[in-house]
């Protein structure tokens, strides 16, 4: 399922110069529209180093067996297909008409029940009275892991988080998704998880995507700090609770066709509609170049646990307590980011020494751990972090004296 050949990055990237752009304008979306084939360096110097968004034309995936088997002739699912390939198996499906702690709640339903609702929903001509239902965050290489669907295009193969995922948990657990939903299902104003990049192909239908960039969130928040549920909402226009919104507060709108890869980048919060049936895969991902986006995503959840529960600092292990907390909240601590970092570190070493010096990906290995051993003497600095097991601390230190030799 996954690409084999790895992306091709050439030392030049390590001193980047600008590119001519091969995109093109479109009416249908505020960012570029990537039509024609580009290189991985291309993609890396244009979108991934300066963290903007782009769209990518049908063209990547063409060759996609779920586009083949998945999408009926007239472009709209094909849901007896999918009932005889996947319609045993249990999927987490989320109610869009209802909100619980500012989310749409979820619960499990075994496929072939879900798509006969949804093919209930379409022949009525999507009657407003009828539930809402949209499968979400399913993880369907996990169920699915012979069967092949598509494979990552080039430009998202460089995937720390699901590297060390699948080494973790070995195949128990990844940032792999699929989304299956009718039109009208809509998932809220969010960034992804970890302040993660994200990718997203559409196998058949279309979506409307509203881009916030980062720092723009703010004017969206509440009076006490929450974000707006619904940016359509007229709530906003309310000025005692949302005092930092301003009529000038516009997304950047893609629109987003069959066949056709988003590209979302870290820390970019955004609101998805499906405008048609559509069936999307999506990854959560992180590479060199936004692992420090990530740590200081970290870095900000710890101060929001610790400013939660500070009228209890006189505990026994309160810093141990919010490490805790930190893990239960947003799914990942100080500790295991840097079995992370340590997992993805060591793994560019081993490969750097059995491949070819001359390799073109050699280079990117090389720009790997180069921000690894920069990213730790951030964290080696960091206050929290002095408070970590001694354990913890000696890996650290132990990893970047490895790197600093490895990069003088």
């Amino acid at each position: 399922m996954e690409g084999q050949e790895g992306p091709v990055l050439d030392e030049t990237v390590l001193d980047p110069v600008l590119l001519p752009r091969q995109k093109e304008a479109s009416s249908c979306c505020q960012i570029d529209f990537i039509s024609q084939p580009i290189t991985y360096q291309e993609f890396f110097l244009l979108y991934l180093q300066p963290n903007r968004p782009c769209l990518f034309g049908g063209h990547i995936t063409s060759q996609w067996r779920c586009r083949r088997e998945w999408v009926s002739k007239d472009g709209k699912p094909n849901w007896n297909a999918l009932k005889q390939l996947f319609g045993k198996l249990t999927v987490p499906v989320a109610d869009c008409k209802r909100v619980e702690f500012q989310a749409q709640p979820k619960c499990d339903m075994i496929l072939a029940e879900f798509l006969d609702y949804w093919q209930d929903l379409y022949t009525s001509e999507h009657t407003p009275g009828k539930p809402c239902l949209y499968l979400k965050d399913w993880h369907f290489c996990r169920a699915c892991p012979d069967y092949g669907a598509y494979e990552t295009p080039v430009f998202f193969q460089s995937d720390w988080l699901n590297e060390f995922w699948d080494l973790r948990y070995r195949g128990a657990d990844d940032y792999r998704f699929v989304y299956m939903g009718p039109k009208g299902s809509w998932t809220p104003l969010h960034a992804d998880v970890f302040h993660s990049y994200s990718w997203s192909a559409n196998i058949c239908g279309r979506k409307q995507w509203l881009f916030f960039p980062p720092g723009q969130e703010e004017q969206l928040r509440d009076t006490t700090g929450s974000l707006v549920y619904d940016v359509r909402s007229e709530e906003l226009l309310n000025s005692k609770r949302y005092p930092h919104y301003h009529k000038d507060t516009r997304p950047m709108e893609v629109i987003q066709g069959p066949g056709e890869v988003v590209f979302v980048p870290s820390g970019w919060h955004h609101q998805v509609y499906n405008m048609e049936d559509t069936i999307s895969i999506n990854h959560n991902w992180v590479n060199c170049c936004n692992v420090h986006m990530m740590w200081s995503f970290l870095q900000a959840e710890l101060c929001r646990v610790q400013q939660a529960i500070s009228d209890c600092t006189d505990m026994e292990d309160w810093h141990g307590h919010c490490q805790v907390m930190l893990k239960a909240s947003s799914g990942i601590n100080y500790e295991e980011f840097v079995d992370f970092l340590v997992c993805i570190a060591e793994r560019r070493l081993h490969d750097l020494q059995v491949w070819d010096q001359d390799g073109s990906r050699h280079h990117h290995h090389r720009l790997d751990l180069r921000t690894l051993s920069s990213l730790l003497s951030v964290i080696m600095a960091d206050q929290h972090f002095t408070l970590m097991a001694a354990a913890v601390q000696a890996q650290v230190g132990s990893l970047k004296q490895t790197l600093d030799k490895v990069n003088p």
